[in-house]
């Protein structure tokens, strides 16, 4: 029987009118230190993001989403967050935040493979 590793993970959000806490899932982002992984996957439905608000701008929002990806990745393209150890970029990633993009609170659980618990997690909760 396969190893089981602990994993925690958050759900990327999007919250178009902060004051109003109403929100569409996005993305999840998944952390898994036995298996040194520190990943996001999101996708955005335009048309769904509309029923919320007709203001959005696509663009800027892809381009918050792309920077959860860069401090993921780590290295220079992270920036100063981007250079910290995986769990410190999980945590800054995850802290509660009162913006567009928020992440929900963390979760956590077992599994053998983060890629393949990621891609589950994301059918599961945001498609």
């Amino acid at each position: 029987m396969p190893e089981k590793h602990l994993f925690e993970y958050a759900v990327l959000r999007v919250v178009p009118r902060v004051e109003r806490e109403e929100f569409l899932n996005v993305g999840v982002i998944l952390y898994c230190p036995a298996q040194g992984f520190l990943q996001t996957i999101f996708e955005l439905n335009e048309d769904r993001l509309k029923a919320f608000s007709d203001h959005i701008d696509i663009a800027e929002l892809t381009a918050r989403l792309r920077a959860f990806e860069r401090v993921c990745a780590g290295k220079s393209e992270g920036g100063s967050i981007g250079q910290l150890p995986l769990a410190g970029r999980f945590r800054w990633l995850t802290a509660t935040r009162s913006t567009v993009v928020q992440t929900s609170k963390v979760h956590s659980g077992l599994c053998v493979n983060a890629q393949e618990t990621l891609l589950r997690l994301h059918a599961q909760l945001v498609l």
